[in-house]
C-alpha cells in the first residue's frame, strides 16, 4: 500500500469512508422539580368567606362607625327633633323682630301693634339704646326766602319765594360727588335757628343772634347768586320761611296723615353790606 492509501485509510478509518463515529453529546440533567409545601391543617370552626367577596374590616370599612346624633334616632324621634328645632328657630326670629321694633323709630307697625311689642319686650328684654340717633325725619322741610329790592329808579318791589332747598336738591341730583355745602349748609343753618328760638321766633339764649346772622347771610348770598335784585337793584330786607310736609305712608298702610303743608314764617330782617360778602360787620 502506498502513501496515498495510507493517508486515505488514516482519514476514513477502518469502519468505512466516514472514519470513526462522532462522539454523542451527553444528555442534560433534568430540571429540579418545584418544592411543594403542604398547607396547614384547616380549623373546622373557621368561617367560610362570603361568596360575594371578602369581608372588610377596620376603621375605614363601610358601616364600621355607628350613626350618631339625630341620625341615630328612630324616624318618630327624628320628626320630633325637627319640630323642636323649627319651634326654636321661629321663636328666635320673632324675638329679634320684636326687639328691632322696640328700638326702631315710630312707624306703621309699631303704631298698630305697639302694645304687643311692649308686652313681649318689657321688662325682661328692655333696651336702653335706639336704632337711629337721631331718629330719621318723617317730614320734608324746605327753606324758602324772598327779598325786598330797591330798584335803581327808587322803586321798591318784593320778589317771589325762592326755594333754596329745592335748588340744593337739584344740584345734588345732578352731581355724583356733591359738596358738603350743597348737602348740609342750609339744613344745618335752619336747625341751628330752631335750636336757639322758641315757637314765636324769639331767641332763647345768647346764640340766638348768632344763628339769625348765620342764616341771614346764607340766604342773602344765595339770592345774589340767583340775581334776585336784578340789574341795578339792591336787596334791603329778606324774609325766611319753612315749608313742612309729611312723608306719605306706604300704599299698604291704613294710616291717614295730612298732606297739607305747614309754614313757619320769620319776620323781615334788614340786610347790611356785610351780609352780601359773608364777612363780619
Amino acid at each position: 500500500m502506498d502513501a496515498y492509501d495510507t493517508g486515505t485509510e488514516a482519514r476514513g478509518g477502518p469502519d468505512g469512508p466516514g472514519g470513526a463515529p462522532e462522539p454523542v453529546p451527553a444528555p442534560e440533567p433534568p430540571a429540579p422539580e418545584p418544592e411543594v409545601r403542604e398547607a396547614p391543617p384547616r380549623d373546622p370552626a373557621a368561617r367560610e368567606p362570603d361568596a360575594s367577596g371578602p369581608v372588610a374590616s377596620g376603621p375605614g370599612a363601610p358601616g364600621a362607625d355607628a350613626r350618631t346624633g339625630v341620625a341615630a334616632l328612630s324616624p318618630r324621634y327624628q320628626i320630633g327633633a325637627a319640630l323642636a328645632l323649627a319651634v326654636v328657630a321661629v321663636t328666635v326670629c320673632v324675638h329679634i323682630g320684636m326687639v328691632f321694633l322696640s328700638i326702631a323709630p315710630s312707624n306703621t307697625v309699631t303704631k298698630k301693634h305697639g302694645k304687643a311689642v311692649d308686652d313681649w319686650v318689657y321688662p325682661e328684654f328692655e333696651q336702653n339704646w335706639k336704632l337711629f340717633a337721631p331718629n330719621p325725619l318723617q317730614q320734608n322741610i324746605a327753606v324758602q326766602v324772598r327779598a325786598e329790592v330797591k330798584e335803581a329808579d327808587g322803586g321798591v318791589r318784593t320778589t317771589g319765594w325762592y326755594d333754596l332747598s329745592a335748588e340744593d336738591g337739584r344740584a345734588i341730583d345732578a352731581n355724583p360727588v356733591p359738596s358738603h355745602t350743597q348737602q348740609n349748609e342750609l339744613r344745618r343753618a335752619w336747625d341751628f335757628f330752631l335750636a336757639t328760638h322758641d315757637g314765636n321766633n324769639r331767641a332763647t339764649g345768647m346764640r340766638g343772634t348768632l344763628s339769625e346772622s348765620y342764616l341771614r347771610r346764607i340766604v342773602v348770598m344765595r339770592l345774589g347768586r340767583d340775581d334776585a335784585a336784578g340789574n341795578g337793584g339792591a336787596i334791603t330786607q329778606v324774609q325766611v320761611r319753612s315749608r313742612t310736609t309729611n312723608v306719605a305712608p306706604p300704599k299698604w298702610s291704613a294710616e291717614k296723615i295730612s298732606d297739607k303743608p305747614m309754614y313757619r314764617v320769620l319776620p323781615w330782617w334788614p340786610v347790611s353790606a356785610a351780609d352780601h360778602t359773608g364777612g363780619a360787620e
